[in-house]
């Protein structure tokens, strides 16, 4: 098998494609215009679109052989961030930005889409291109997309993720939990208010929050096994309206997350067990509220292993990193918990993008571009 050659027009298309869709963001579930930036390139490309729930588009490119169906994944939603800087591509769009790298990622699988619809002959594999919707919210678009049937005869999919935090050069995935559940959580603390100057007359919920935030951090040193990850974080407490009045109620508002769902179930099954034992301590009670969100992402390990082959083989053994999981979370997890499949990050850590992912100064290093349309093409031509 020859190497793909990733030729300079095919490049630059990429790069403008993605300076394009920066300058006109479009937020979660928005993304009508993008679609049909999307929709009228895969045609020009004589490339079929399958039916779908617009903003999301899916193509489908028929393989030599047919045997086999793959599926390739790209978000393609923005931000609720004004984006800061001078670059020339800045979103014209106030309060939208392309903060996490989806343009990127639609620029990257377009380009994919585009070499492959030209070599036809060198695709045997069945390939369904999935340019999804509203990946930053819940519910979210991969969840919408898997209801509505995105992966009925797909055997496998694939997903990438141009990533600040890995150094640039540097391709890398883990063989299991690679990123983590997403889900928040709402903590109702009911007491009895009264004066300030009084406080034995009251049963006070902020006094009590603060022991029930206390025990919350023993779930993950305690309860969870030591060999798991989880983190459990209130970043909101709404209580009271002035300074001498004892509140009847108080609010814990936060986030949890694991690398598991054994371990998401165990965290959630503690908190509102301490919630609940901590404040009927106090003469208070608790209500929990879980706000569900995305699920672990757990790559596939022999899919997983297949991608570190492709990359050890197109790239070179220096390319590829074991990279360490991380707390962030990805809805490509509800299509893994359908379909086997793996997501990888390709690194562009450096000076070129310096800042993290969601920082209003966040850009992306385009000349990651090149390695990450050849990975997603080399996916295809090498799967059997």
């Amino acid at each position: 098998m020859t190497a793909t050659i990733v030729n300079e027009q095919l490049i630059k298309q990429a790069i403008a494609d993605r300076r394009f869709l920066h300058q006109y963001p479009e937020l979660s579930g928005q993304e009508y215009e993008t679609g049909k930036f999307i929709r009228k390139r895969l045609q020009a490309l004589n490339i079929e679109i399958l039916n779908e729930q617009p903003p999301s588009v899916i193509g489908f490119i028929k393989g030599t052989a047919g045997e086999k169906t793959i599926a390739l994944r790209a978000d393609i939603d923005a931000l609720p961030i004004t984006e800061e800087g001078d670059k020339p591509y800045i979103s014209r769009f106030p309060g939208v930005a392309h903060m996490c790298g989806h343009d990127g990622h639609t620029a990257v699988l377009l380009a994919a889409a585009e070499w492959l619809a030209n070599h036809r002959s060198e695709v045997q594999p069945n390939v369904v291109l999935i340019f999804q919707s509203a990946e930053e919210i819940t519910p979210s678009g991969a969840e919408t997309l898997v209801k509505q049937g995105v992966l009925d005869g797909v055997d496998t999919i694939f997903g990438l993720h141009l990533w600040q935090g890995l150094e640039k050069g540097k391709m890398g995935l883990v063989h299991g939990p690679m990123m983590a559940s997403i889900d928040d959580f709402e903590i109702t603390i009911k007491g009895y208010g009264g004066h300030g100057s009084m406080p034995h007359e009251t049963v006070d919920p902020i006094y009590v929050a603060t022991h029930v935030i206390q025990s919350l951090q023993s779930i993950v040193s305690r309860k969870l096994n030591p060999i798991e990850a989880g983190v459990i974080s209130v970043g909101k407490i709404e209580a009271g309206t002035t300074h001498n009045i004892i509140p009847s109620t108080a609010k814990l508002i936060g986030t949890l997350r694991a690398l598991t769902p054994q371990a998401v179930q165990t965290i959630k099954q503690q908190m509102v067990q301490l919630a609940t034992g901590v404040c009927q301590a106090f003469g208070a009670k608790a209500e929990v509220e879980f706000i569900v969100g995305t699920p672990p992402l757990v790559n596939d390990l022999k899919e997983s292993q297949f991608v570190e082959s492709v990359i050890r083989r197109s790239f070179g053994d220096e390319k590829f990193t074991a990279v360490a999981p991380v707390m962030g979370g990805e809805d490509f997890s509800y299509y893994l918990q359908q379909k086997p499949g793996a997501f990888v990050f390709v690194g562009m850590g450096g000076e070129k993008s310096a800042y993290p992912h969601h920082h209003p100064r966040f850009d992306i290093d385009e000349d990651v571009l090149p390695d990450a349309i050849k990975l997603l093409i080399e996916i295809v031509r090498q799967y059997n």
